[in-house]
């Protein structure tokens, strides 16, 4: 009997530690209820239960919702070559690759971490992008540059308050223009070119305090809003649309933040509206491969900051004036495929200032490399009325700058009471 009870003993030590090991071996931790005991008749019994796994938790209750969303959009994405989201394990989403915290600026709750910026540009990601994400609601800045998402931007993304840098560029996306944009308070940079959206561009987005906005290499078409003149941007991009119509009088009244404009590749009728040079400090101007008739307003010549000037591959004519051509900041004008008819001794004096200067096939008597005459004969747009301010000789931009804001101001009056 004294023997069988000590070789009891041994088994239970030996078991013991087997099982000591074996939670060891697999970061078991509270997850294993052990019982061990000796029955009267001296055999040994074990038992044992594991509880159900829990979702992992953090000290940190913003982080517990992050965990949630990032997880969600991790199980949406299909294909992960560069194998980013295997860091995408565990609570901490803190070390997650892509993913970055920070403590808010709130000092009462500085012990508090939470999720403030994404990016994940050039991760080669595909799938697709979930409700969940709008947890996020501390997040400042999401890039997603140079993926493969497909689908359309959630509703539920209005939440993210915080907000204010959303670049989704160069991916798979569609539908019509994501509108949950627009109702997102702190956004300041807006970029969604090269993606598949459709249809038309809504008017409250260039009422919206934006910086920058890329809308470019789309699917948009339809006219563009005539509010134009109302954005506060200083980058506006609408470049390889489907964009139809006129250009926007309101355009030439953007205000002096606005730096570069582009409209190239749409199918743009109509004049250069006469307001283009006004309140404007504008480096680049790019409207080239559209189908704009008439001249060249004036006004063009109080761009002094201008850099690059395209003009290219549309119906324009008339003669380019000196004042153009002796705009202090040029660096490149490029007038090539219209109908101009000349230009002036200061445009050949472009050549020697080293400036890029493009005027082939155009319908400049005495030039080379000009359209055949028969091209020429009939001038497209010669019957269009493009209307023209009244300016000295020479142009005098800062009283067109007060001329303009008064018959901007009488225009945007409150109209009289009837009789």
């Amino acid at each position: 009997m004294y023997k069988s009870y000590i070789l009891n003993f041994l088994l239970l030590i030996i078991i013991i530690l087997y099982l000591s090991e074996t939670q060891a071996a697999f970061g078991v931790s509270g997850g294993v209820g052990v019982g061990v005991g000796v029955g009267s008749g001296g055999v040994v019994w074990v038992g044992g239960r594991i509880n159900s796994p829990e979702t992992p938790r953090s000290s940190f209750p913003k982080l517990n919702e992050a965990y949630t969303a990032l997880q969600a959009w991790k199980s949406a994405i299909t294909d992960d070559p560069l194998k980013i989201l295997d860091t995408w394990v565990g609570p901490n989403v803190c070390s997650y690759k892509g993913v970055f915290c920070s403590n808010p600026q709130d000092e009462m709750v500085s012990s508090t971490l939470l999720v403030s910026g994404i990016d994940l540009n050039h991760a080669n990601l595909q799938g697709v992008l979930v409700k969940e994400l709008s947890l996020l609601t501390d997040m400042s800045l999401f890039h997603l540059n140079s993926n493969r998402f497909t689908g359309i931007v959630p509703d539920t993304f209005r939440d993210l308050t915080s907000l204010e840098e959303l670049d989704l560029s160069n991916n798979q996306l569609s539908g019509p223009f994501p509108s949950v944009t627009l109702y997102m308070p702190s956004l300041i940079y807006l970029d969604i070119r090269f993606n598949s959206f459709s249809g038309s561009l809504p008017q409250e987005l260039f009422n919206k305090n934006l910086d920058a906005i890329f809308v470019n290499n789309n699917q948009f078409e339809g006219e563009i809003p005539q509010n134009l003149g109302n954005s506060p941007a200083s980058v506006i991009n609408l470049a390889n649309n489907k964009l139809s119509g006129n250009i926007p009088a309101s355009f030439g009244f953007m205000g002096s933040k606005v730096k570069e404009i582009l409209f190239l590749n749409n199918q743009l009728t109509g004049c250069i509206p006469e307001g283009v040079g006004l309140f404007t400090e504008m480096q680049v101007l790019d409207v080239s491969f559209n189908s704009l008739m008439g001249h060249v307003p004036d006004t063009i010549s109080c761009l002094q900051d201008i850099q690059v000037l395209n003009l290219a591959h549309n119906m324009l004519s008339g003669e380019l004036s000196d004042v153009l051509c002796s705009l202090r900041s040029l660096a490149n004008l490029t007038i090539a495929y219209n109908f101009f008819s000349g230009f002036s001794q200061q445009c050949s004096k472009l050549f020697f200032r080293n400036i890029g200067f493009d005027f082939s096939l155009n319908c400049i008597p005495g030039r080379d490399m000009q359209r055949p005459q028969p091209e020429c004969s009939m001038i497209p747009g010669s019957s269009l009325s493009c209307i023209r301010i009244p300016t000295p000789n020479p142009l005098v931009c800062a009283a067109l700058v007060v001329s303009s804001s008064t018959t901007k101001n009488t225009h945007h009056s409150s109209p009289s009471q009837s009789p």
